[in-house]
């Protein structure tokens, strides 16, 4: 059986710009988390990533003409753009990589997804869709451009699905029903149909058959602008709302920071976007140990990237009643009061152990030896006791580990109930010595990108032989959960126990995946 190494990293996170910030915040017990005050003041706490693209100019510009940057910084959403600034991190560990990558042709693969998608961009476009529409019904209903709306005001006679006039509607749900009644109207207009006739032909123009096709597009393209613009003038109406949906929207889909990456690094193998709640991470390791074990791949560039937190996720999670809305910091293990949304991304680049070291890489941090994946086929949210600890178990097995051989355990824990029963179904596998940790107390909960800094916290943490503090107090803990297990790490580092370390991450819909790895031999 082949075995997998890490032979680069890269991290964007809460208060960590890259992974040399985010190992050396790990050292203190302190919570990364910030105030949100996305609806304005408000009562939560959220991880926000320190991100800055330019960070990253000097390389790509140092390999792409000078438009790629800016490009970037226009067409592609946050998401992409922290999975491209970890992966040009994780180039830097090892000298060669990126040329190594690139080598490799077909062999080498980028598995890197998303547990939410561009949802900032979605919902910004999407607003911008809703003002035009708004804009542009309200224009063609309008009577003095609505010779359906004149004769109606002459008659009242009654229409089928006629709304509400906004006049006559409680002052709370006026916008509503003035969309309504402009949406309505507007398409009755006899107005609106002679624009879209005019626009019709417009559109019809097409490249000639004779003479060359390039030129011929382009002089069909400038005419089409120019009889649009006329066509604008003649009616003085707004843009279309089909105007206003840019085209970000198809560049930002979820395979996207996948794509970009493998551009980036002119990576030719097979690339695509796994997703799986918060389970992703770990669900991509397991495809990438496949793929390097089966012999399809020396190489996998695998990752998670999540937004920045917004307003749509946060009102989500809250209307899900799974987060802190106390404006203190909620931590993992004690009060159960929710856990608090983040954003930011980390990618990892792993290897066939014996093709890199041959050529002089170095592995980083622990060896991945196993994961288990199960889904609960259950429930939406609340985890199942079967899903996870099954995963455990079919983690164990594949590495070949006897319970007692686990040294440390990194438990999902979102400081919500839950964490009472990952504890006790942890406990019904594990002996009481395993020393446990829980981390969304510092981070947060990255939807797919937080396995990914849970894992990296455990292996650079194992790389210098402690357990990196959490920022759970004793005094803290819960008491019912101390009665099921007493062994966690609290607010100092310790050393990292002998034997192997687990982690378990459970995702929305009941998908669970479970890592065990092993440190390397000195």
């Amino acid at each position: 059986m082949r075995r997998v190494g890490i032979f680069g990293w890269g991290v964007v996170a809460p208060r960590s710009r890259n992974i040399e910030a985010f190992e050396r915040n790990l050292s203190s017990s302190e919570s990364w988390l910030s105030p949100f005050n996305g609806f304005g003041p408000d009562n939560f706490l959220v991880g926000m990533p320190e991100f800055d693209l330019a960070d990253y100019k000097p390389w790509i510009d140092a390999r792409f003409p000078g438009s790629r940057f800016s490009q970037l910084e226009r067409k592609m959403g946050q998401p992409t753009q922290f999975a491209i600034g970890a992966f040009i991190q994780s180039l830097a560990q090892n000298p060669g990589l990126e040329q190594e990558l690139q080598a490799l042709g077909p062999r080498a693969h980028v598995y890197v997804g998303t547990g939410l998608g561009d949802l900032p961009t979605i919902r910004s476009i999407s607003l911008d869709l809703y003002r035009a529409q708004r804009r542009w019904d309200r224009f063609w209903s309008a009577p003095e451009r609505n010779g359906a709306l004149r004769k109606w005001r002459e008659t009242q006679e009654p229409l089928p699905g006629l709304p509400p006039e906004p006049s006559t509607v409680d002052e709370a749900t006026r916008d509503e029903a003035e969309d309504a009644w402009w949406h309505f109207w507007a398409g009755r207009s006899p107005e609106l149909r002679e624009y879209l006739d005019e626009l019709r032909e417009i559109e019809a123009i097409g490249v000639p058959e004779d003479g060359d096709v390039e030129s011929a597009k382009l002089a069909v393209i400038k005419e089409k602008r120019t009889r649009n613009a006329r066509l604008q003038k003649k009616w003085m109406s707004p843009e279309p709302p089909w105007n206003a949906v840019s085209s970000n929207v198809l560049w930002n889909i979820h395979n996207t920071p996948a794509s970009q990456i493998s551009m980036m690094g002119r990576i030719t193998g097979m690339t695509f976007a796994p997703v799986a709640a918060c389970s992703s991470f770990g669900y991509g390791l397991r495809l990438a140990i496949n793929a390097i074990q089966l012999g399809q791949a020396k190489a996998v560039v695998m990752g998670m990237t999540d937004p920045p937190p917004m307003p749509l996720t946060v009102g989500g999670f809250y209307n899900a009643r799974v987060i802190s809305a106390d404006a203190s910091i909620s931590k993992p293990l004690t009060a159960l009061r929710g856990t608090h949304i983040a954003g930011g991304s980390v990618v990892w680049v792993l290897g066939d152990l014996e093709h890199f070291t041959a050529k002089g890489f170095k592995p980083l941090g622990m060896e991945p030896i196993a994961v288990g994946v199960t889904a609960d086929a259950d429930h939406i949210i609340t985890p199942s006791k079967e899903g996870p600890t099954l995963a455990i178990r079919e983690a164990l097995a594949a590495a070949g580990c006897a319970p007692e051989d686990m040294g440390s355990w990194d438990l999902h824990a979102t400081a919500t109930p839950g964490d009472y029963l990952e504890v006790q179904n942890l406990r019904d596998v594990l002996p009481e010595q395993v020393l446990i940790t829980a981390r969304k107390g510092t981070f947060g909960h990255g939807m797919s990108a937080g396995g990914g800094w849970e894992l990296t916290a455990q292996y650079l943490g194992y790389g210098q032989g402690k357990v990196f503090p959490t920022p759970l107090k004793e005094a803290e803990l819960n008491k019912q959960i101390s009665r099921v297990h007493g062994r966690f790490v609290f607010d100092e580092a310790v050393e990292a126990p002998a034997g192997c370390a687990g982690k378990l991450s459970m995702g929305v819909g009941g998908i669970n995946a479970c890592v065990i790895s092993r440190p390397w031999s000195k």
